[in-house]
């Protein structure tokens, strides 16, 4: 019984002996393409201008190395940086006040745009009326021409103003850059929304109807989850450009980070104030870049695999 056992189990052993696989090849030279002579010297270009940026700051803060001296290290670093000392504080307040201005607004725009939305795909054609000509106008109108409107504006309906005790809103530049900003923000929310819900399948609506469910229920369930993941990215878009659109409510006597950048350049004609307005916006842009990648990644692991 055992010689039988011994059998068995030998023959699943495999007599033959497994030849080593050659190693792989050599990667072969890539040619060089037009296609990465293009891209090469673009990039050459990004790193010079990097590299011409940097020396423009830091020469005009006056930093130099100084070789010598006393202590464990002889090198020390120089610099005179007036213009960081003078305005620094100001600018990092600028930036504060434009981040407040974006969030304010982009926060507004969704609590708005959502009725809004309503009104869009609603088959009575006044509601659709009203809605579609809300987004063909502040989607078709550049953004300063609004603010224009909004606080330039509201003083030819000065006294109405007055009369509905409404004036202390539009007097205050403040409050039209947000109403500005939530306004046009909302019609692009609008079409994104819009668009993410009709993106779903109307399987989904017509099986959920088959098991009973509410449309309201359906909507709020299975519809607008599936929607909001579609729309992450147009939101991070966005979000992008209303930072960067931001910028104009330096005309009309705000104080954000681009004010701030011109009050500062009107008083000492010093180019860096630019070079440093462009960095803060950069960091802005790339850090909610990342976040929000961050964010989608987050919420869509269920789809890789």
């Amino acid at each position: 019984m055992s010689d039988v056992t011994m059998g068995a189990s030998a023959s699943y052993v495999q007599s033959e002996t497994i030849a080593a696989k050659a190693p792989p090849p050599a990667p072969k030279h890539r040619p060089w393409t037009p296609a990465r002579v293009v891209g090469t010297t673009w990039l050459t270009l990004w790193i010079a201008g990097g590299l011409g940026i940097l020396w423009f700051l830091l020469n005009s803060n006056s930093v130099a190395v100084v070789f010598g001296g006393d202590g464990l290290l002889p090198v020390s670093i120089t610099h005179n940086a007036k213009f960081l000392i003078k305005y620094g504080e100001k600018f990092v307040s600028g930036f504060i006040i434009t981040l407040k201005l974006v969030a304010v607004s982009m926060l507004l725009g969704v609590l708005l745009s959502i009725p809004m939305t309503f009104m869009r795909m609603s088959k009575n054609r006044i509601l659709g009326g009203i809605a579609y000509g809300y987004v063909y106008f502040f989607r078709g109108t550049p953004l300063l021409a609004q603010v224009f409107l909004i606080y330039y504006g509201a003083g030819t309906f000065r006294e109405p103003l007055q009369s509905v005790d409404m004036w202390w809103f539009f007097r205050d530049a403040w409050n039209c850059a947000v109403l500005a900003f939530t306004l046009n923000t909302a019609a692009y929310q609008v079409e994104i929304l819009r668009g993410s819900i009709e993106s779903i399948a109307k399987g989904q609506w017509e099986a959920a109807s088959a098991l009973g469910l509410p449309k309201w229920l359906t909507f709020w369930k299975i519809i607008l989850p599936q929607a909001l993941i579609v729309s992450l990215r147009p939101y991070g878009n966005e979000i992008i450009l209303m930072i960067k659109g931001s910028a104009i409510v330096a005309i009309i006597t705000i104080y954000d980070l681009m004010g701030e950048t011109r009050r500062a350049f009107s008083r000492t004609y010093d180019f860096q104030a630019y070079v440093w307005a462009a960095i803060a916006y950069l960091v802005m842009v790339e850090t909610l870049r990342r976040a929000w990648d961050r964010i989608e990644a987050r919420l869509t692991r269920h789809l890789h695999r």
